[in-house]
């Protein structure tokens, strides 16, 4: 089974970028991010033809997340657990793959939790606050889902670069919130609660990049970071076979500035 992450920066304005992509990757699942587009105006014709099911959670110019699936699912959640949202903000959508077989667990469900984590720099202490308080949510629910022993995990645009490794030299500022040390500190509770950065647990020395700003000259100069991140759940992680990313996306016409990032799990 083939699962792929992706900001798309706009779904209506990369409509054709993301199907020429499709028809090529062939993914099982796409979870996308910064669909920006209310629910009722998404391109859901297009991914049915293709034999797509369409998730989608949207916001009027901002915001917004989806799931597409070839897989028979059904949306489970509609925002992160126990997380303040006052601003109604569309940050998190869920779906469940019912009777999902992987290692020793069989006919579980599969949950897929599709993230567009707050990114921080907005609002001085209380935009990272919001935050913060997006990740301690996404904490508990894993904790809540790990004593389940169940298949799932949590894939999209964490906004985080975990380590130095994961972001140009040129590419943050010490006080950006992408690398600010109560960041990475949520980032790396959620590894300890027993999930797997399978991107990086595959690639532990590779400079792998995600996100190019299209400022800057930053695609040109190679300056990147990585804050599209898949984090599986202990089955999940011991039975992905490959975890890659779509570089040559970024480097098309009208491209957004984040690749797809994809992993192939071996189903039992």
């Amino acid at each position: 089974m083939k699962i792929a992450t992706w900001n798309v920066n706009s779904i209506r304005q990369r409509i054709t970028r993301v199907e020429e992509w499709l028809k090529d990757k062939k993914p099982d699942i796409l979870l996308m991010q910064e669909i920006k587009c209310e629910t009722h105006l998404f391109p859901d014709s297009v991914f049915e033809s293709l034999g797509y099911q369409c998730y989608v959670l949207g916001q009027k110019s901002y915001n917004g997340v989806a799931i597409i699936s070839r897989l028979p699912a059904q949306a489970s959640l509609y925002d992160l657990p126990h997380w303040e949202n006052p601003h109604q903000q569309t940050r998190y959508i869920e779906i469940t793959l019912k009777d999902f077989s992987c290692g020793p667990f069989k006919n579980f469900p599969l949950k897929i939790g599709n993230l567009y984590a707050p990114n921080g720099n907005s609002g001085g202490e209380e935009g990272l606050t919001h935050k913060l308080s997006f990740f301690e949510s996404l904490y508990q629910y894993t904790k809540s889902l790990m004593n389940k022993n169940g298949h799932f995990l949590f894939a999209g645009d964490y906004n985080i670069c975990p380590t130095p490794l994961d972001y140009a030299p040129q590419a943050l500022s010490e006080n950006d919130a992408l690398r600010h040390p109560l960041v990475q500190e949520a980032y790396k509770k959620l590894i300890w609660s027993g999930l797997t950065d399978i991107l990086r647990a595959q690639h532990p020395s590779e400079r792998i990049y995600t996100f190019w700003d299209y400022q800057k000259l930053s695609w040109e100069r190679n300056i990147g970071m990585r804050i599209d991140h898949f984090l599986l759940s202990p089955t999940l992680a011991e039975n992905t076979l490959f975890s890659w990313i779509n570089k040559e996306e970024r480097e098309k016409e009208k491209p957004s500035d984040h690749v797809p990032v994809m992993l192939e799990i071996q189903e039992s």
